[in-house]
Protein backbone atom coordinates (compact mmCIF):
# COMPACT_ATOMS: atom_id res chain seq x y z
CA UNK A 1 0.00 0.00 0.00
CA UNK A 2 1.64 3.43 -1.02
CA UNK A 3 0.53 6.72 0.76
CA UNK A 4 1.05 10.25 -0.62
CA UNK A 5 1.50 13.38 1.11
CA UNK A 6 0.19 16.62 -0.41
CA UNK A 7 0.47 19.93 0.85
CA UNK A 8 -1.16 23.35 0.29
CA UNK A 9 -2.49 26.26 1.56
CA UNK A 10 -5.65 25.72 0.35
CA UNK A 11 -6.76 29.41 0.05
CA UNK A 12 -9.65 28.39 -0.96
CA UNK A 13 -9.27 24.83 -2.20
CA UNK A 14 -9.61 24.82 -6.06
CA UNK A 15 -10.22 23.40 -9.20
CA UNK A 16 -6.45 23.04 -9.62
CA UNK A 17 -6.16 21.44 -6.24
CA UNK A 18 -8.57 18.95 -7.05
CA UNK A 19 -6.82 17.94 -10.35
CA UNK A 20 -3.75 17.30 -8.94
CA UNK A 21 -5.58 15.38 -6.53
CA UNK A 22 -7.39 13.44 -9.09
CA UNK A 23 -3.98 12.60 -10.45
CA UNK A 24 -2.55 11.92 -7.25
CA UNK A 25 -5.27 9.18 -6.48
CA UNK A 26 -4.09 7.02 -9.75
CA UNK A 27 -1.07 6.64 -7.79
CA UNK A 28 -1.55 6.49 -4.36
CA UNK A 29 -4.12 4.05 -2.25
CA UNK A 30 -4.49 6.80 0.51
CA UNK A 31 -3.72 10.65 0.37
CA UNK A 32 -2.78 12.81 3.30
CA UNK A 33 -3.68 16.29 2.35
CA UNK A 34 -1.25 18.76 4.53
CA UNK A 35 -3.16 22.08 5.21
CA UNK A 36 -0.04 24.79 5.71
CA UNK A 37 -0.11 27.36 7.19
CA UNK A 38 -3.29 25.94 9.63
CA UNK A 39 -2.47 28.56 12.46
CA UNK A 40 -3.08 31.69 9.80
CA UNK A 41 -6.61 33.37 9.28
CA UNK A 42 -8.34 36.19 8.85
CA UNK A 43 -5.87 38.03 6.53
CA UNK A 44 -5.90 38.98 2.95
CA UNK A 45 -3.47 35.74 2.12
CA UNK A 46 -4.85 33.47 4.32
CA UNK A 47 -8.70 34.49 4.93
CA UNK A 48 -10.06 31.07 5.84
CA UNK A 49 -9.35 28.85 9.26
CA UNK A 50 -7.79 25.35 9.52
CA UNK A 51 -11.28 23.82 10.18
CA UNK A 52 -13.07 25.89 7.23
CA UNK A 53 -10.27 24.70 4.65
CA UNK A 54 -10.94 20.97 6.18
CA UNK A 55 -14.62 21.48 5.17
CA UNK A 56 -13.32 22.49 1.68
CA UNK A 57 -11.25 19.71 1.10
CA UNK A 58 -13.36 17.19 3.23
CA UNK A 59 -16.48 18.11 0.91
CA UNK A 60 -14.69 18.22 -2.43
CA UNK A 61 -12.98 14.99 -2.38
CA UNK A 62 -16.44 13.09 -1.32
CA UNK A 63 -16.46 11.85 -4.71
CA UNK A 64 -13.01 11.07 -5.26
CA UNK A 65 -12.07 7.24 -5.18
CA UNK A 66 -8.71 7.59 -2.86
CA UNK A 67 -9.20 7.65 1.26
CA UNK A 68 -7.91 10.64 2.35
CA UNK A 69 -7.24 12.33 5.59
CA UNK A 70 -7.28 16.01 5.78
CA UNK A 71 -4.62 17.75 8.91
CA UNK A 72 -4.14 21.09 9.66
CA UNK A 73 -0.60 21.88 10.04
CA UNK A 74 0.62 25.17 11.59
CA UNK A 75 4.18 26.92 10.32
CA UNK A 76 7.01 27.00 12.81
CA UNK A 77 9.38 28.84 10.53
CA UNK A 78 12.25 26.16 11.19
CA UNK A 79 12.75 24.89 7.91
CA UNK A 80 15.76 22.26 9.21
CA UNK A 81 12.91 20.66 11.56
CA UNK A 82 9.80 21.14 9.32
CA UNK A 83 9.62 17.50 7.61
CA UNK A 84 9.84 15.95 10.78
CA UNK A 85 7.27 18.67 12.26
CA UNK A 86 4.74 17.68 9.44
CA UNK A 87 5.45 13.80 10.01
CA UNK A 88 4.94 14.21 13.71
CA UNK A 89 1.49 15.78 12.33
CA UNK A 90 0.35 13.30 9.73
CA UNK A 91 -0.15 9.76 9.80
CA UNK A 92 2.81 7.89 8.00
CA UNK A 93 3.29 8.39 4.09
CA UNK A 94 5.49 7.03 1.25
CA UNK A 95 5.67 9.88 -1.26
CA UNK A 96 5.16 13.36 -0.92
CA UNK A 97 3.82 15.50 -4.01
CA UNK A 98 5.10 18.94 -4.16
CA UNK A 99 6.32 21.82 -6.49
CA UNK A 100 7.42 23.86 -4.16
CA UNK A 101 11.28 24.07 -5.03
CA UNK A 102 12.01 24.71 -0.85
CA UNK A 103 9.44 21.66 0.11
CA UNK A 104 11.04 19.28 -2.43
CA UNK A 105 14.43 20.17 -0.99
CA UNK A 106 13.32 19.97 2.65
CA UNK A 107 11.72 16.06 1.70
CA UNK A 108 14.71 15.02 -0.18
CA UNK A 109 17.21 16.53 2.25
CA UNK A 110 15.48 13.95 4.83
CA UNK A 111 15.10 10.95 2.82
CA UNK A 112 11.53 11.31 1.66
CA UNK A 113 10.70 10.62 -2.37
CA UNK A 114 9.04 13.83 -3.97
CA UNK A 115 7.37 13.40 -7.36
CA UNK A 116 6.26 17.04 -8.86
CA UNK A 117 2.86 17.41 -9.43
CA UNK A 118 0.87 18.12 -12.44
CA UNK A 119 -0.08 21.97 -12.71
CA UNK A 120 -3.15 22.90 -14.45
CA UNK A 121 -4.09 26.79 -15.99
CA UNK A 122 -2.04 28.32 -12.93
CA UNK A 123 -2.26 31.38 -14.68
CA UNK A 124 -6.18 31.42 -13.27
CA UNK A 125 -6.24 28.64 -11.10
CA UNK A 126 -4.29 30.29 -8.46
CA UNK A 127 -5.31 31.37 -4.94
CA UNK A 128 -4.52 34.82 -5.14
CA UNK A 129 -6.10 35.08 -8.57
CA UNK A 130 -9.70 33.68 -6.93
CA UNK A 131 -9.01 35.68 -3.44
CA UNK A 132 -8.70 39.01 -5.98
CA UNK A 133 -12.04 38.14 -7.77
CA UNK A 134 -13.73 37.22 -4.43
CA UNK A 135 -12.81 41.15 -3.53
CA UNK A 136 -13.52 42.94 -6.64
CA UNK A 137 -17.42 40.82 -7.02
CA UNK A 138 -15.78 38.85 -10.15
CA UNK A 139 -16.72 35.59 -10.82
CA UNK A 140 -14.36 33.24 -8.80
CA UNK A 141 -17.26 30.02 -8.30
CA UNK A 142 -16.41 28.15 -11.48
CA UNK A 143 -12.78 28.21 -9.91
CA UNK A 144 -13.65 26.28 -7.07
CA UNK A 145 -15.19 22.48 -6.84
CA UNK A 146 -18.96 23.47 -6.11
CA UNK A 147 -19.11 22.02 -2.25
CA UNK A 148 -15.92 25.08 -1.93
CA UNK A 149 -18.65 27.42 -2.63
CA UNK A 150 -20.92 26.45 -0.39
CA UNK A 151 -18.69 26.60 2.16
CA UNK A 152 -17.86 29.89 1.40
CA UNK A 153 -20.85 31.06 0.83
CA UNK A 154 -21.31 29.37 4.32
CA UNK A 155 -19.48 30.93 6.27
CA UNK A 156 -19.86 34.49 4.90
CA UNK A 157 -16.27 34.13 3.14
CA UNK A 158 -16.61 36.89 0.49
CA UNK A 159 -17.27 39.47 3.44
CA UNK A 160 -14.85 37.99 5.33
CA UNK A 161 -11.82 38.79 2.32
CA UNK A 162 -13.75 42.24 1.60
CA UNK A 163 -13.30 43.39 4.93
CA UNK A 164 -9.56 41.75 6.23
CA UNK A 165 -8.68 43.12 2.55
CA UNK A 166 -9.46 46.63 3.95
CA UNK A 167 -7.69 46.06 7.41
CA UNK A 168 -4.62 45.23 5.55
CA UNK A 169 -4.38 47.97 2.91
CA UNK A 170 -4.55 50.13 5.75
Amino acid sequence: MTRGFYIGRFQPYHEGHHRVVEAISDEVDELVVGVGSGDKSHSTRNPFTAGERVMMITKALVDVDVVTYVVPIEDINRNAVWVSHVQSMTPKFDVAYSNNPLVIRLFGEAGVEVRQSPMFERDVLEGTEIRNRMVQDEDWRELVPDPVAGVIDEIDGIERIRQVSDTDAG
